[in-house]
C-alpha cells in the first residue's frame, strides 16, 4: 500500500487522507512523452535524467570509486528512476536526489541515464495558496490549493516530480491522482506508515481549499489534478515559496 506522507508513504505522501493509492504509473500525454533530446537548455527548459539499469550509483563527488548510495530502478512505487538535472559535466550529472534531507544531490554517471528536456514548470506560493504550472513562458495553468498546517508546514525549496500515483478509489482524500514529489515533510518522519514524502493530490474537500488544511502535502480540484496528470512529465521542477 502507498501512502502519501505529509500526506506519507512508502515514497509517496498524504497530508490528510486515509485512502492509498496503489497503482502507479508514469505520466502520459503532451509531456509524458519526451524522447531523446540532448543534454543542453534554452531559457526555462529543465534536463531530467531517466535511469535506464535497474540501480543507479549515486557518488559523493564526479570522478569517485565508490558509490555513497544505490537508487533502485523502477523505484518502490513502480515509477521510473528519474533526476532532476543541476549541472552537466560530460561523462558526469550532478542531480537533485528524491531523498532526505530535502536538496539533497549526488552525482550519476551519465551512462546510466538519458538526458531529455522538459520545458514545464510548477510554482507554489503558500502563503498566496496558488500553484501555477508555466510551459516556458506561457501559463497553463493557475489554481487554488490547500497546504501545510502552522503544526505540519510544506516545506519550501526545490524539488522535482517522481511519481504519479493513481488512487485505487478516486472518490476518496487523494482524488484521481496524486504526484509524489522527491521532497519530505521537515516535521513528520513517518505518515500513514510511509516515510513522509510530499505529495500534489486531488480532494474529497474541495472546499477547504485554499486553506491550511494537511499534513503538508498540496491539495487541489479533482478537475485540476485529472488535467496536470495528462501534460507534466516525470522530472518536473517544483518551486515552492514559503
Amino acid at each position: 500500500m502507498v501512502a502519501l506522507a505529509s500526506c506519507g508513504g512508502d515514497g509517496g505522501g498524504n497530508a490528510s487522507g486515509d485512502d492509498d493509492p496503489t497503482t502507479t504509473e508514469p505520466a502520459t500525454g503532451e509531456g509524458g512523452g519526451f524522447t531523446g533530446g540532448g543534454a543542453t537548455t534554452s531559457g526555462e527548459v529543465a534536463l531530467v535524467a531517466e535511469a535506464h539499469p535497474a540501480q543507479v550509483q549515486v557518488y559523493g563527488s564526479a570522478n569517485e570509486d565508490e558509490p555513497t548510495t544505490t537508487l533502485d530502478n523502477p523505484n518502490e512505487n513502480g515509477a521510473p528512476l528519474v533526476f532532476l538535472v543541476e549541472e552537466d559535466l560530460g561523462d558526469w550529472l550532478k542531480v537533485l536526489l528524491p531523498v532526505r534531507p530535502n536538496g539533497s544531490t549526488g552525482f550519476v554517471k551519465a551512462t546510466a541515464v538519458n538526458v531529455v528536456e522538459n520545458p514545464y514548470r510548477i510554482d507554489i506560493a503558500l502563503t498566496d495558496h496558488r500553484l501555477v504550472v508555466t510551459k516556458g513562458d506561457e501559463v497553463i495553468a493557475d489554481e487554488p490549493i490547500g497546504v501545510g498546517t502552522e503544526s505540519t508546514p510544506t516545506p519550501g525549496g526545490k524539488y522535482y516530480i517522481k511519481e504519479l500515483l493513481q488512487p485505487s478509489d478516486p472518490g476518496g482524500a487523494y482524488g484521481p491522482y496524486a504526484y509524489g514529489l522527491s521532497g519530505f515533510s521537515n516535521v513528520l518522519e513517518e505518515f500513514n506508515g510511509g516515510d513522509g514524502v510530499i505529495g500534489i493530490h486531488g480532494t474529497n474537500e474541495p472546499e477547504l481549499i485554499g486553506t491550511d488544511v494537511s499534513h503538508g502535502c498540496i491539495r487541489m480540484s479533482n478537475a485540476a489534478i485529472t488535467e496536470l496528470a495528462a501534460i507534466l512529465p516525470l522530472g518536473t521542477p517544483v518551486h515552492i515559496a514559503a
